[in-house]
Formats: C-alpha cells, structure tokens, sequence
C-alpha cells in the first residue's frame, strides 16, 4: 500500500525491525518482554475487514513470529492480540510472558516497568530474526 503511515504512537514507543509480505514487524521498546508487533500494510481497521487473502497472509506473519518467540525467548505463554483502542490502526501485539516476568499475571499494557533495549540489542534481535526467518522477513533496521 503507498499510502500506508505507521501510526505516530507506534512509531514513538517502537522500533521498526522489518517487514513481511504484508505486515510491518515492530519491537516494542522495552525489554522486560519479548514484544513484537504486526502492523499490516492497509487501510482497515478491524481484523474481520481484511479480505480473505491478506486474512491469511497475516494469520501466517502472526504464526512465523509467535514460533520465533516461541524458540527463541525464555517464555512459557504467547499473548496474542489485536486491541486498537489507543491506536486505531490495525496492529497485532504477540508478547512472550512467563510467570517471571515483570507483570506476571496482569497484561503488559500499561504496567509499570520498562527497561529499554539498547541499539546493539535491537540489532541483534533483527539479525537473528533474518538468519531464522529466511526470505520470509526483510530486515530494515540498520
């Protein structure tokens, strides 16, 4: 989509990694949980509006990096979700969460607590990404 913005609130509190076939992949800044959002490239704002093809599309991307956390992060549990009531673009948030973590068992919205990520750690998740993911993700972040 040429017209496509990324919302100014998830630009502030996040780093673009890359991108999917249709979705922008964002690392929430604040490493006390593994954070990663899904911003699909379009115009609605609801996940039942996608027409059956991007739905899928994005059901994948959600699937490729639910299983990366999954591997790769010390997590017991994936919170999936696609809220909007602050940003109303489509985003889909996937947080890793552990009952070590920081809020545990309260959601990670909104609660107390941020560590952000320095620039070596953000490229390192952004490297490993693209060496697990393959040709699935295009990196963007330096």
């Amino acid at each position: 989509m040429k017209d496509f913005v990324l919302h100014p609130r998830l630009a502030a509190d996040c780093f673009v990694l890359g991108q999917f076939d249709f979705s922008l992949l964002l690392l929430m800044n604040n490493s006390l949980v593994p954070w990663f959002i899904l911003v699909p490239r379009t115009s609605v704002q609801e996940l039942f509006e996608l027409d059956d093809n991007d739905l899928a599309t994005l059901l994948v991307e959600i699937k490729t990096v639910s299983d990366y956390v999954k591997q790769n992060f010390n997590v017991s549990k994936l919170n999936v979700a696609a809220i909007g009531n602050v940003v109303s673009q489509l985003h889909v948030h996937i947080v890793g969460r552990d009952p070590s973590d920081y809020c545990w068992p309260g959601v990670v919205w909104g609660a107390e607590g941020k560590k952000e990520y320095s620039e070596n750690q953000v490229k390192e998740i952004c490297t490993a990404l693209s060496a697990n993911l393959g040709g699935k993700f295009m990196k963007m972040f330096p």
